[in-house]
């Protein structure tokens, strides 16, 4: 296989996109192992940021990329990418089921039932950014490997949302073990898959496999991430602190988003 041109730095690019995750880990070092209230705001911050991403960013995109192949039938093939998403993360759900002693459903405020949700949110996050890392990832580098003035772009704005993400991996995991260097770890390897897609990306491309396959995957990626949001990242949020700190969150992450994605597009 030949390697594109500017492959080296589309792999540079790609890699610190990517591992922007463990900025956002870095925030188990300011917050307290306890304090459920920046737990709370955290949570709604992620939510907030992956409901924007997906119903602004991600959808609009696969859309783009599947009208050029299918101008009469993009719509509904971004529709049944996301229901496929959808039903990947309930099969996610599924398999990641709630391991928790039925005594200690009858009390409420039993430290290890608190501890093994907010542990499997953590984990659910985990593994809805890492796929939503791949197709992320794939177009980072083919675009610099195109044109390095854009692949920078798009490289900064993904490295930018990276950090909320990065977040929204690394507060559960720092509250269930109050362990900071798991915290960042666990951020740090969610945003590695970044690079992964590249080579894969890199891989399928030069087999000239059709941009179908992208555009369906990133419609399948806002499916998960809008399950995750409504299903784990929200109602924990609220259990945590109060509803009004959980829209302060959400708001502030979705506020934070769009900012960045202003200031890109000046």
């Amino acid at each position: 296989m030949v390697l594109p041109q500017n492959f080296g730095l589309a792999m540079l690019i790609t890699l610190f996109a990517g591992l922007t995750t463990a900025i956002g880990g870095a925030v188990a070092f300011i917050v307290k192992k306890d304090n459920l209230k920046a737990l709370s705001v955290g949570l709604g911050f992620s939510a907030g940021v992956m409901i924007f991403l997906s119903f602004t960013d991600i959808i609009p995109e696969a859309g783009e990329m599947l009208s050029k192949n299918f101008p009469n039938t993009h719509e509904w093939l971004v529709f049944s990418g996301f229901i496929i998403g959808i039903v990947v993360a309930i099969l996610i759900d599924y398999f990641l089921p709630d391991h928790i002693d039925p005594d200690e459903l009858l009390e409420p405020d039993a430290p290890c039932k608190h501890n093994h949700k907010i542990k499997r949110a953590g984990l659910l996050t985990a593994i809805a950014i890492c796929v939503h890392n791949f197709p992320e990832g794939m177009a980072t580098f083919l675009t610099t490997t195109q044109n390095i003035t854009l692949g920078l772009s798009v490289g900064l704005a993904i490295a930018i949302h990276n950090i909320p993400e990065g977040i929204a991996v690394a507060l559960p995991i720092y509250h269930v073990t109050g362990k900071r260097r798991y915290a960042m770890l666990y951020a740090a390897l969610s945003g590695i898959t970044e690079p992964i897609g590249a080579l894969i990306g890199m891989f399928l491309f030069s087999l000239f496999i059709p941009q179908i396959l992208v555009g369906i995957l990133l419609a399948a990626v806002a499916g998960i991430m809008i399950y995750l949001s409504f299903d784990t990242l929200l109602p924990l949020a609220r259990e945590y602190g109060n509803w009004h700190l959980s829209m302060v969150g959400i708001v502030s992450g979705m506020l934070f988003i769009w900012i960045g994605l202003i200031l890109l597009g000046m």
